[in-house]
């Protein structure tokens, strides 16, 4: 992403674009930036193309509104500013048991995971995950943990097919040791995998509906997630 685009983004940000439409001319916006207007033209026209924007043009002036993917770059600048200044040691989160599609003991069992899941975590993980739904707005916290320095379990192949990466953080769940899983790529979803050596849903006695607090850690060089 061009820092030039990015810095039109946050002024816009500034003037309530995220929320709101706000009216501006190229003119005014260039004087904001400190650049010519037709300089500034340009930006907005990029920023459009690229869907990071939305504009609905007038005689004099426009109304402009960030899309959400203009949100979301905006958002990634935001997650590098707090890694520098207010990274943490822990994260604190909190959701709801749900269950998935029985996808995660399928990935599982895969032997190019479970081999690097015993060498790199510390044990092979029981045959299925423990699905928590977390609240929207905590997808920047999942955004802060994709963008950290984490324990990785590298992408494979079997057969045809390619398993990809995937990043483990050391967490407990209602004071219980488990593993946080996350898909190197993907979407945020809101719905996180945990994985232990036991059933984490019978040690816990959890069922669907189950309130839960969750503490994920960002390891340390050489730290295992989990000891045995």
């Amino acid at each position: 992403m061009k820092p030039y685009l990015i810095q039109v983004l946050k002024e816009l940000a500034l003037l309530g674009a995220i929320n709101n439409r706000v009216e501006i001319s190229s003119g005014e916006l260039a004087a904001q930036i400190k650049t010519s207007q037709q300089t500034a033209s340009r930006y907005l026209l990029e920023l459009d193309e690229m869907g990071l924007i939305g504009r609905e043009l007038g005689v004099k002036k426009q109304m402009i509104r960030i899309t959400e993917e203009g949100a979301n770059v905006l958002r990634d600048e935001y997650t590098q500013y707090q890694r520098i200044f207010e990274l943490p040691e822990k994260i604190y989160l909190s959701g709801v048991v749900t269950s998935g599609m029985g996808e995660g003991r399928y990935y599982i069992e895969q032997k190019g995971y479970k081999i690097q899941f015993k060498e790199k975590l510390g044990f092979i993980p029981y045959p299925g995950t423990l699905n928590i739904e977390i609240k929207p707005v905590d997808r920047n916290k999942i955004r802060l943990l994709k963008k950290t320095d984490v324990i990785r379990i590298n992408s494979f192949k079997s057969g045809d097919r390619t398993f990809g990466e995937v990043r483990c953080f050391p967490a407990t769940i209602n004071d219980v040791e488990c593993v946080l899983v996350l898909p190197a790529r993907g979407h945020y979803s809101t719905v996180l995998e945990f994985i232990s050596p036991v059933s984490l849903r019978e040690k816990l006695n959890l069922k669907d509906g189950d309130n839960i607090n969750i503490t994920v850690s960002l390891p340390r060089e050489g730290e295992r997630c989990y000891e045995e």
